[in-house]
C-alpha cells in the first residue's frame, strides 16, 4: 500500500511540476560583452579617451562579427526567421530579443507542391520549403499554387485551410522527412 502511495504521489508531482518548467523561457544575454563595451564608451567624459575607447572596442566588435562570434540581426530578419520556424517544436529561448512575446499566430503562403504520404494523408510543401502534413480531416486535394493559411490552435496544434476549404489539422514536419 505504501509503495502504491509513493508511486501515485511521485506521478502527481511529476505532472504538476513539468508545466512549471516547460513555460520558463531560457534566458540569453541580450547584449554580449563585446557589444556592451562599445556602448560603455559613450559614458567617458574626455573626448580623446572616448574616441580611443570607440576605436578599440569597435575593432573588437568587427572582429567578433567577422568570426561569427557575434551576429547582428535586424528586426525584419528576426521576424522572417521566426516565421520560418512557425510550427516547429523548439525550446523557448529569448533569441530574438526582449519582444519574444510577439507570437506568430498564423502564416499565409502558397503550396509549392503536394504529395500523399504512405498513410494516404497529404503533405504540403510551402513556397518557403516548409513541409506540413495533414493528420486528420477530410481530403483537401491540394495543388501547386493554391493559397494556404496555417493557424495556431489549442494545445500546440495547428489547422490549415487550403484554398478556403474547411480547415484540417496539420503538423510541421522536420527537414529531411
Amino acid at each position: 500500500m505504501r509503495h502504491q502511495l509513493r508511486i501515485a504521489a511521485s506521478t502527481v508531482l511529476a505532472f504538476t511540476a513539468a508545466p512549471a518548467f516547460a513555460d520558463k523561457p531560457v534566458e540569453v544575454a541580450t547584449q554580449p560583452p563585446v557589444f556592451r563595451a562599445v556602448i560603455d564608451c559613450k559614458a567617458l567624459p574626455d573626448p580623446q579617451a572616448r574616441l580611443a575607447c570607440y576605436d578599440r572596442t569597435v575593432g573588437a566588435l568587427a572582429n567578433a562579427a567577422e568570426t561569427r562570434d557575434v551576429l547582428v540581426v535586424d528586426r525584419a530578419t528576426a521576424r522572417s526567421t521566426k516565421r520560418s520556424l512557425f510550427g516547429m517544436a523548439l525550446p523557448r529561448i529569448k533569441l530574438f530579443g526582449d519582444n519574444d512575446d510577439e507570437e506568430i499566430e498564423q502564416i499565409e503562403s502558397s503550396i509549392a507542391s503536394a504529395y500523399d504520404a504512405k498513410d494516404g494523408l497529404s503533405v504540403f510543401v510551402l513556397a518557403d520549403g516548409a513541409r506540413w502534413k495533414q493528420t486528420e480531416g477530410r481530403y483537401t486535394f491540394p495543388k501547386a499554387g493554391q493559397p494556404i493559411v496555417i493557424r495556431r490552435a489549442a494545445l500546440g496544434s495547428f489547422f490549415a485551410k487550403v484554398d478556403n476549404q474547411a480547415a484540417v489539422r496539420v503538423i510541421r514536419l522536420p527537414q529531411g522527412q
